[in-house]
């Protein structure tokens, strides 16, 4: 047999890619070195390849569609089958479902576009301020979902009462936008494999679409309740622990806030977020990747034309869950507190920082003028 012959043989049969080349050279009575070569082009040709239903025998088929019937799988959920035959000639198949990653990127994509489709759309409204500032609300690291002894429901008022405490303490000023960050690990883990990004595992107080589903129905909450008071910026920044959710969490409220004048999404593809006001430019970040010191060059490289408008500039950061500044360069990095409750890893451990949430006010002109916060 010829190399391209043997190929066919193997693509019609393929379970025997998995045999060495010496068996296969035995039962198709061809020299070893044709059979290695052919296995080799073979295997590379099949790598990543679903098999086509369509080209296997109807008994096959037939069984397949039963194994699924019994199994209560959809043929719509299948990743891949395939069907090969063994050595004693008996017929085989193996099939891939898809896994949770495939349905929910799935699952995101029809619902963000049902969200566009339905958001409703939303007249801003608001009186024009003299001597404006940006009110920057910031509460990273509230890990929505992490067993602490909380229910959902307690760390949720939680949130909204530090977010109207924070409100109720801004009075008298002249309010121009309120700026609302979310994330930095909004939530506790990456969804079902109850772990970090990397894989940490962590231990939630529920399930994981229930607390995908509250954390987005939080931010709802809260940016609405905002929304009422002046027009809402709202960066997603992107945690340690929720990097993927974080995201699609983003992608969710971006679709519901789509007509809505009073509120801006900012959930783009890169993981430092940039927002400029005046003559202020902030960077957004997690602070879990990027040395402290070099913040200030990362800044000035991705946005040069943003960084040589400005005259106040500051990166925020959260993961460490208390507060921390320092100043590179005359550019300050500020991490942000917590309000998150410690679980019982962090207890043992003795990390016991202070639960407080800031709200930091910009100068339109004057730049940075300090900070409220708001204990629990």
């Amino acid at each position: 047999m010829t190399k391209d012959e043997i190929k066919a043989f193997l693509q019609d049969k393929p379970g025997y890619l998995k045999e060495g080349a010496t068996r296969l050279s035995e039962k198709l009575d061809c020299s070893v070195e044709t059979c290695r070569h052919a296995l080799k082009e073979a295997r590379l040709d099949a790598k990543g390849n679903d098999w086509d239903i369509d080209n296997i025998n109807s008994s096959e088929i037939s069984d397949f569609k039963q194994f699924l019937k019994d199994n209560e799988i959809e043929e719509t959920d299948v990743k891949s089958v395939k069907f090969w035959q063994n050595m004693q000639g008996d017929h085989r198949f193996s099939v891939v479902v898809k896994g949770e990653d495939d349905l929910m990127a799935k699952a995101k994509i029809e619902i963000v576009e049902l969200l566009e489709s339905y958001s409703p759309k939303v007249e801003a409204d608001y009186k024009q301020v003299q001597d404006a500032v940006v009110y920057e609300i910031s509460l990273p690291d509230i890990h929505y979902g992490k067993y602490t002894g909380q229910t959902l429901d307690e760390a949720e008022e939680e949130y909204m009462n530090a977010i109207k405490e924070l409100l109720v303490k801004a009075q008298g000023l002249n309010i121009e936008r309120i700026l609302l960050p979310i994330g930095n690990d909004g939530m506790n883990s990456e969804g079902y494999s109850r772990a970090t990004t990397k894989g940490t595992p962590q231990q939630d107080s529920a399930e994981w679409q229930e607390t995908f589903v509250g954390y987005c129905n939080l931010m709802v909450r809260a940016i609405n309740y905002l929304a009422q008071s002046a027009p809402v910026d709202v960066v997603v920044v992107q945690g340690n622990h929720d990097y993927e959710r974080m995201f699609y969490a983003g992608e969710f409220l971006r679709a519901f806030f789509l007509n809505d004048e009073r509120v801006a999404v900012d959930n783009c593809f890169d993981s430092r977020k940039y927002y400029e006001y005046g003559t202020n430019m902030i960077m957004f970040t997690h602070g879990d990747k990027e040395k402290p010191a070099n913040m200030p060059l990362i800044m000035a490289t991705e946005q040069p034309m943003m960084f040589a408008r400005t005259k106040f500039r500051e990166v925020h950061c959260g993961h460490m869950h208390k507060e921390m500044v320092n100043e590179y360069r005359g550019i300050k990095v500020r991490f942000i507190p917590s309000i998150c409750a410690n679980d019982a890893w962090h207890k043992m451990m003795g990390y016991s920082a202070k639960r407080t949430g800031q709200a930091h006010i910009w100068s339109k002109e004057r730049g940075y003028e300090g900070y409220l916060q708001t204990n629990i």
